[in-house]
Parts: C-alpha cells; sequence; structure tokens
C-alpha cells in the first residue's frame, strides 16, 4: 500500500541567536517564526505553505512550543487543533522531529513518507524547491529505507550552516559527509570540493528515521515511548520534555550518521537560513517586529 506524504513544519525553537533584532510590539523578545518580515505575514506561514504546494493542508503538522502560545494561537488559528503539537519546553531540534515523527506514526504508518521542514527559512523561489521536494519524496516512495536531505550550493563560506559532502556531482547521491557548523577553514575546504549547505529540509519513511533514534538517541526515544501510547492515543508529554536533555538533530543524529543519509541537490532558488543576525539584517535591512 502506497501511503500518503504528511509533512511537519518545525517551529519550537526560541531563536535565541537573532533574539536581539526580533521584538514584539511591546518591545520585548519575540521568537523569529512569528516575526513579520518587511510586511509579510510571519516566517512559520512561509513553512506551511511551503508544504502546502506538495501536500494537502490536513496532512500538515506544526510542532510549537507552549511558551509561544500567545504568537501560534493567533498566527494559526487555522490549524486544526489536532495539528498543532505543543512542546511543553524546547529540548532541541531532535525532540520536534521525533514528536511529529511518532505523530504521523500514530496517525498514519511507520511506512508513510514525511517531509521535515524548518519555520525560519526564505526561498525566492519557491517553484524551484517544491520541484526539489516532489522528486525526494517520488524517491523516498521508490526506497523506504533512505533518508534524503535537500542540499543547495553555497553562496558564501558560512560556517554556522550545516555542510552535505556528496560522493558524486548528481541530482541524487549518497552522503559522504555531513558536517554541522564547521570551523572557518573546513567550511572553506569543504565548500572547495563541492559540499553542499544543508537546507535542513528532511525527507524520509516514519520508520528509517525511527531507525536512525533507536541507534544514535534511544534514551530520547525511549522516554516518548513510555509516555506516548500508540494504541491508547495517551500523550504525556509533560513526563517525556521533564525527564530528556537537549539534542541537536544534525550534531547528535546526521552528523553521526552519514551512511544512511543521501542529498538531493536543490539548483538555486534564493534560499537562506534566516537564523543568525547577519543574515536576518541582510534579508531585511531593518529589526523584524512581531504582533
Amino acid at each position: 500500500m502506497m501511503w500518503p506524504p504528511w509533512s511537519v513544519v518545525l517551529a519550537g525553537g526560541d531563536g535565541l541567536r537573532v533574539s536581539a533584532l526580533t521584538r514584539g510590539r511591546d518591545g520585548t523578545p519575540a521568537p523569529k517564526q512569528y516575526c513579520r518580515l518587511g510586511g509579510r505575514p510571519p516566517m512559520v506561514r512561509w513553512a506551511i505553505e511551503r508544504a502546502c504546494r506538495i501536500l494537502p493542508k490536513r496532512r500538515v503538522l506544526v510542532v510549537v512550543n507552549e511558551g509561544h502560545r500567545r504568537f501560534w494561537e493567533q498566527d494559526l488559528a487555522d490549524i486544526p487543533r489536532p495539528n498543532l503539537l505543543v512542546q511543553p519546553a524546547n529540548r532541541g531540534t531532535a525532540a520536534g522531529v521525533l514528536l511529529g515523527l511518532l505523530a504521523v506514526e500514530a496517525r498514519a504508518n511507520a511506512s508513510a513518507p514525511i517531509v521535515f521542514l524548518p519555520s525560519d527559512h526564505y526561498v525566492s523561489d519557491e517553484n524551484v524547491l517544491r520541484e526539489s521536494m516532489a522528486r525526494a519524496v517520488a524517491a523516498i516512495e521508490r526506497d523506504a529505507a533512505g533518508i534524503l536531505l535537500l542540499g543547495t550550493d553555497p553562496t558564501d563560506r558560512d560556517q554556522e550552516y550545516g555542510w552535505i559532502l556528496p560522493d558524486a556531482d548528481a541530482d541524487l547521491a549518497r552522503v559522504q559527509q555531513f558536517v554541522e557548523k564547521p570551523a572557518a577553514a573546513a567550511a572553506r575546504d569543504l565548500a572547495g570540493i563541492g559540499a553542499l549547505v544543508n537546507t535542513f529540509v528532511i525527507v524520509a519513511r516514519v520508520q528509517a528515521m525511527i531507525r536512525l533514534f533507536e541507534r544514535l538517541l534511544p534514551d530520547v526515544l525511549s522516554a516518548f515511548r513510555a509516555h506516548v501510547g500508540r494504541a491508547s492515543g495517551a500523550w504525556n508529554l509533560d513526563a517525556v520534555y521533564e525527564s530528556i536533555p537537549p539534542r541537536d538533530l544534525s550534531r547528535d543524529v546526521l552528523q553521526r550518521s552519514p551512511e544512511c543519509l543521501s542529498v538531493v541537490r536543490v539548483p538555486a532558488c534564493g534560499w537562506s537560513d534566516l537564523g543568525t543576525p547577519a543574515r536576518l539584517l541582510s534579508f531585511l535591512g531593518q529589526p523584524a517586529t512581531a504582533a
């Protein structure tokens, strides 16, 4: 049976690196994903629209943070409440990804393809990215064991990116090496030998991603399994998040498992991660504001 794809938008981060630039109307810090840049809708809406370019809105889940409730209750009022996965606290990207995986597993099947999208990225040509995401989903539907990262050619040597070294100059290649936030010299070297920048758009089968957690973060997976009922539907996330440490998906999972990864090359589309002050100011030219 061919299971339809789902998407999970990751919007639970606190955006501490750019908090000095992302302020609400009352002057207090606001998470960057809820900021309106240049009169546009909040960044999290960009990601939701991105997901809806390849699948129906009813199969889009959004991971949010209880501490951001005043933002997402307003900005995501049109999202069905069951499709908002509310984390009691921010425990890093690994916890947010795993929460999305288990939610799709419970609603669909472990064989379902899943597309993870960050909530703080800008793309000037969305059609190019959409075509790349569609190619990745099609590839995963052919290969149930695969985990695909979407990578793009670097426009600079920013060491704050994750870098993917493919084993071939091809549209779809195996990952030879994954390096998260290398030193400046290493980033220059990687760019010089054809490495791609990780967009953090990930496409995989639920079961393939869960197997990585079983191998690399078994304590985090065990905590979720102990308090998230697949059959009963009972989810005690407070107990989960009280018991797990922060974990970063790129550093603690992807960097440690390049042999499990492939990369889809995304043609130039004006992609930018707005997660650092320099990139945000370059994009915006002025501080961002939230409602």
